[in-house]
């Protein structure tokens, strides 16, 4: 195996504030971990200031933005979303992670519960988990009935064809783990007390149905392939990478004024 080197760029970074802390936050010291890390920051600021402009942007021009978030239980869903929105204006955001579907919303059109959040002009929405519950994680729960899913199937791509040519531009994110990395997760999530009201009873059952996840997930690519917005896969099982991923093809998505002053 090759060894870590370091160049004298690599020195000073590690040398800085951030360097120091990354170096010192974990036991054994790991000079390469650290280097990635203070890099990943570094590149993270970036990205936030095009979030800026592409925000800025979009309220200028009245646009209306949906970005879903889709992928296994603990595949940082929620994480990327804190990075995305972090540096943004809180006030031309939101971020919507619906419950349970109340005993009225069960009697109306399935997808009114999540028209009902859509974004104003100027507004961005960040579905943590969307509408695509019904695709893989509620026919795997029993929580709708096989004539449910099938209607949603046969509607889908003619709603986000509705949805995209009445002006919003959306988004469509996946986020892959491995099963082994998930489980790493998990346990981590367990052992942790902050973090513990994270897992829920769908949660607990995710290894156990792991192949019937992957076998709705897969009918759920094959249906939306010839839809109007394509899925965007990322690779999750690094944090760090999957963040970074996530940013750049969200800006890349967006023809936002790269120009725009913030």
């Amino acid at each position: 195996m090759e060894k870590f080197k370091l160049t004298q760029a690599d020195v000073d970074l590690l040398n800085t504030n951030k360097g120091l802390t990354a170096i010192l936050s974990k036991e054994p010291y790991n000079l390469e971990k650290a280097l990635r890390y203070v890099k990943y920051e570094k590149r993270l600021k970036k990205l936030q200031v095009e979030l800026v402009r592409l925000q800025s942007w979009a309220i200028e021009e009245k646009e209306k933005v949906i970005i879903i978030f889709e992928g296994r239980d603990a595949a940082g869903k929620g994480g990327a979303i804190r990075r995305i929105t972090e540096r943004i204006n809180p006030r031309h955001y939101r971020i919507v992670a619906l419950p349970k579907p109340t005993v009225d919303e069960q009697t109306q059109w399935y997808f009114q519960r999540y028209v009902n959040q859509f974004p104003k002009a100027g507004e961005i929405v960040f579905f943590d988990r969307s509408w695509y519950n019904r695709s893989v994680v509620e026919p795997v729960m029993g929580f709708c009935t096989q004539e449910e899913y099938e209607v949603f199937m046969n509607q889908i791509n003619n709603f986000e064809r509705m949805i995209t040519e009445s002006g919003i531009r959306l988004v469509k994110i996946y986020m892959s783990i491995s099963k082994r990395e998930q489980q790493k997760r998990f346990e981590e999530i367990k052992k942790n007390p902050l973090k513990q009201w994270k897992m829920t009873p769908v949660d607990e059952r995710a290894q156990e149905l792991w192949d019937v996840y992957t076998e709705y997930k897969n009918k759920m690519f094959e249906k939306t392939k010839d839809g109007p917005v394509p899925w965007k896969i990322i690779k999750a099982n690094r944090k760090t990478y999957a963040r970074v991923a996530v940013i750049n093809h969200i800006l890349k998505s967006i023809p936002y004024d790269k120009n725009k002053e913030v």
